[in-house]
């Protein structure tokens, strides 16, 4: 059972989140997720998920954390802003790495903190029972932090700040603790649409809308089979992710450099040589990328896309 009242757990989460290196925090209350959860469902109708089954097995849990936490009343969601400044090599013998993968796995920083909140909390009161995730389980976290006041949904289907852009990490602490709430911000997309006219692969089918078969991300990261040989010329050299839809957004000349250290660029990883890239062996790979996200798409899938970008058809279907 919780003791302390809302207002006082609303401002320690608040005060507490900030002194732990989160850049926003918003607080929704835990309802379950409509209309998001049948724009989930009619997504998932449509095939848009590609290989990712087990975004429909966890389709139900995703629209409803009282599924997750029973007794859940709020949801924390926090904000960490990634962004590393540099550029993209144009050396044609380079590939290309998603900003957010040039440092550590964010997977092995952001939990840390997101329990470290948790623990201050019990500590205030023993009664909180809470449940931390970031991208890791069934919990809608785009729409929470909408839900919450981060930021909008942008056409690219990122979640959008005005203060850091869309170069943000999201995780979320669920709570059994009634707070004191945020209101969802306004979208500020508004009529643009140079996320949609400047995805290569036409993987934006429509605002709001990312048909993920088609996502350069997707596709050299989730996807294990061939690289799809119609779409493979406009990769232009991306081997682990995709940053055009975010490079593009009018709101991202609001991004700030990051103070985690851990997200600082490697060198290796942001400008990495595609021949290197296509012949790891599995040592090297586990070498190079110890800590990283890259480690993601494993060293069959990097040297596939390496090859990709090399234009060797054994990497093609």
């Amino acid at each position: 059972m919780v003791n302390v009242n809302a207002h006082s757990l609303t401002q320690f989460i608040r005060t507490r989140a900030t002194d732990l290196g989160f850049c926003a925090v918003g607080i929704a209350p835990a309802e379950r997720l409509e209309p998001e959860g049948i724009r989930l469902r009619e997504w998932l109708n449509r095939g848009h998920q590609a290989d990712m089954q087990w975004m429909a097995v966890t389709a139900e849990k995703r629209g409803d954390v009282t599924q997750v936490l029973a007794g859940a009343r709020s949801v924390v969601s926090l904000a960490t802003n990634y962004y590393t400044p540099g550029e993209h090599a144009t050396d044609p013998s380079t590939g290309k790495i998603s900003r957010y993968a040039w440092g550590d796995d964010y997977h092995l920083v952001i939990p840390q903190r997101l329990e470290a909140l948790v623990g201050g909390l019990r500590e205030l009161d023993p009664g909180i029972e809470a449940k931390v995730y970031i991208d890791t389980g069934p919990v809608m976290d785009k729409a929470w932090a909408v839900r919450a006041g981060i930021g909008w949904l942008g056409k690219h289907t990122n979640v959008i700040t005005r203060e850091f852009g869309s170069w943000v990490f999201l995780g979320e602490v669920i709570l059994n603790a009634e707070l004191e709430y945020d209101l969802p911000v306004e979208d500020r997309c508004g009529t643009c649409s140079a996320c949609i006219d400047a995805c290569p692969t036409d993987a934006i089918v429509a605002p709001y809308v990312l048909d993920a078969s088609r996502c350069i991300s997707y596709l050299t990261i989730e996807h294990r089979g061939p690289i799809p040989e119609k779409l493979a010329p406009a990769f232009d050299r991306w081997v682990f992710g995709c940053d055009i839809c975010q490079d593009v957004c009018p709101w991202n000349r609001f991004e700030k450099p990051t103070a985690e250290p851990a997200f600082a660029a490697r060198e290796a990883n942001r400008i990495p040589g595609l021949a290197a890239l296509a012949s790891l062996s599995a040592e090297e790979f586990a070498e190079r990328f110890r800590r990283s996200p890259v480690k993601r798409a494993k060293r069959e899938g990097l040297a596939r896309n390496a090859r990709a970008a090399l234009g060797s058809p054994d990497a093609l279907s």
